[in-house]
């Protein structure tokens, strides 16, 4: 289209583009028929119905002609207002000769410049047309009518253009706006049939990669879960009378002793596992990372996924004054008083006691909606390691980790979780003054606390490691300061 333009406008141009090729060609033809060709390539364009780029292109070929037209109009006034100029100068000058040369000499009679007719056109002769005007004015404004009117042309047709491709785009928002309005009404129907069903809250339907509850609505409902559960069992706790229980009373040797029974070789590798790598320090490759200092607890944890799970070992150390290592692993064990500082429990039962220090405990915790309701099949086990230096303290521990029994297999109601804890502490004593005797004063319990959990199921990761971080930290100083009370007043357990 463009090179066809370029060819006509180069026509032109060689028709009436200079005063030579005027000269040379004269043809006010070449002009007409240049603004001919102009207008019905537009005309024929507007026709095809050309894309609306190429017509941009065209109205830039138009543009380039009326540029050259202009200056060509340009050159055309300024050689007008030249010649008007000289032809006044002219004249004004030959009307002072006149009037010099009237009133120096006396002419003759019947001797006077003036032609026949009495005016003095031979002193005043009229400016040529070549000189004044070397441009074909009348040509000039023919093609510059023609270009415009082709530029309006081409212009009403991008504008047609552009009016269908806008209606095109509105009929395609139309459509989407439409089929996002049905989406939406499906959803929300949807919605509404999940929340009338009675497995609505289910692990498949609100726990999952594919939950529809973002992470950030997730995270904000479970700690919105656990605060209105702690506020529940603080008004427990207040209207709870607790009445002392007294430590037990029985020989050390039952809980030194390995125990036979099924279990016993499992147990006894735990316990050699938690004695060799639990009670390492914190530095090194082992990459624990500090989350919670508070006074004398520090917690650390390991960041590890696997299978989109996260899997966080977490490791924490405490000091607690007045009590001993024997009289913590006690209460943590012991099931009679689990209910009285374990708050995250919905029910337990003891599945089987292998031994005097070994049972079999099924539980289930409290749901945290809208994560789904968990539970736990574990052997707890309570041991006391005598030291192999005289100068190092005994350490009692008590380890928990999963096993399986016939008599509480999964089921569909709740998550099966994992668990390998322990609960490992060691009594400090400093001797008192004199001849007294060692009191609550005298004694600090160095606690090591570990703890893996696999939680059986898909969750937010962040979420995870959020409530681990609120979690653990609570249950550590909750627990110690139920064991300080309940051991106020009563003889040491060493």
């Amino acid at each position: 289209m463009w090179i066809f333009l370029k060819q006509q406008y180069t026509q032109a141009e060689s028709g009436y583009g200079s005063e030579t090729s005027l000269r040379r060609h004269g043809s006010m033809l070449s002009l007409t028929s240049a603004a001919s060709a102009l207008s019905s390539t537009s005309t024929s364009s507007f026709k095809k119905g050309h894309r609306l780029r190429e017509k941009l292109a065209e109205m830039e070929t138009f543009r380039d002609i009326l540029c050259r037209q202009v200056d060509t109009l340009q050159k055309h006034f300024d050689s007008c207002g030249d010649a008007v100029s000289k032809d006044e100068f002219q004249r004004d000058r030959v009307v002072e000769e006149d009037e010099d040369e009237f009133l120096t000499t006396t002419r003759p009679e019947g001797e006077h410049n003036h032609n026949n007719n009495g005016s003095k056109e031979k002193l005043f002769p009229p400016a040529s047309p070549k000189v004044i005007n070397g441009i074909d004015f009348k040509g000039e404004a023919i093609t510059f009518k023609a270009t415009t009117a082709g530029i309006l042309s081409t212009l009403s047709h991008c504008i047609e253009l552009m009016v269908k491709r806008e209606d095109s785009w509105q009929k395609r928002l139309d459509k989407e706006l439409e089929k996002r309005r049905r989406v939406e009404d499906a959803y929300r129907c949807a919605m509404n049939e999940l929340k009338k069903k009675s497995h609505y809250g289910g692990p498949d339907y609100e726990e999952g990669p594919n939950s529809l509850i973002n992470e950030d609505e997730f995270f904000d409902a479970v700690e919105a879960e656990l605060d209105r559960q702690d506020k529940i069992e603080e008004q427990c706790q207040s209207e709870k009378v607790r009445t002392p229980r007294p430590p037990p009373v029985s020989p050390a040797d039952v809980f030194s002793a390995i125990s036979t029974h099924r279990f016993a070789d499992k147990v006894e590798e735990m316990v050699q596992n938690h004695m060799t790598y639990s009670l390492q320090d914190v530095g090194g490759d082992a990459n624990w990372q500090l989350v919670i200092e508070e006074g004398e607890m520090k917690v650390y944890r390991r960041e590890v996924e696997e299978n989109g799970i996260v899997l966080d070992p977490l490791k924490a150390t405490h000091a607690v004054k007045g009590v001993t290592g024997h009289e913590v692993c006690h209460y943590f064990w012991d099931t009679d008083v689990r209910n009285d500082w374990e708050t995250t429990i919905d029910n337990f039962n003891v599945v089987e006691t292998l031994s005097d220090n070994a049972i079999i405990v099924y539980q289930t915790h409290k749901r945290v909606w809208p994560a789904s309701q968990r539970d736990i099949l574990y052997l707890s086990a309570i041991r006391k390691i005598l030291a192999t230096n005289e100068n190092d303290p005994d350490t009692w521990l008590v380890c928990n980790f999963s096993v399986d029994h016939d008599n509480a297999p999964p089921t569909n109601r709740c998550v099966r979780a994992k668990i390998n804890v322990a609960m490992i502490c060691q009594t400090l004593v400093s001797p008192p003054e004199g001849d007294k005797e060692i009191s609550r004063d005298n004694i600090l319990c160095k606690i090591t606390y570990v703890a893996n959990v696999n939680p059986g199921g898909w969750a937010p990761a962040s979420v995870l490691r959020a409530v681990a971080k609120r979690e653990y930290p609570k249950f550590l100083k909750r627990f110690t300061s139920y064991v300080q009370e309940k051991t106020a007043g009563n003889p040491i357990l060493f």
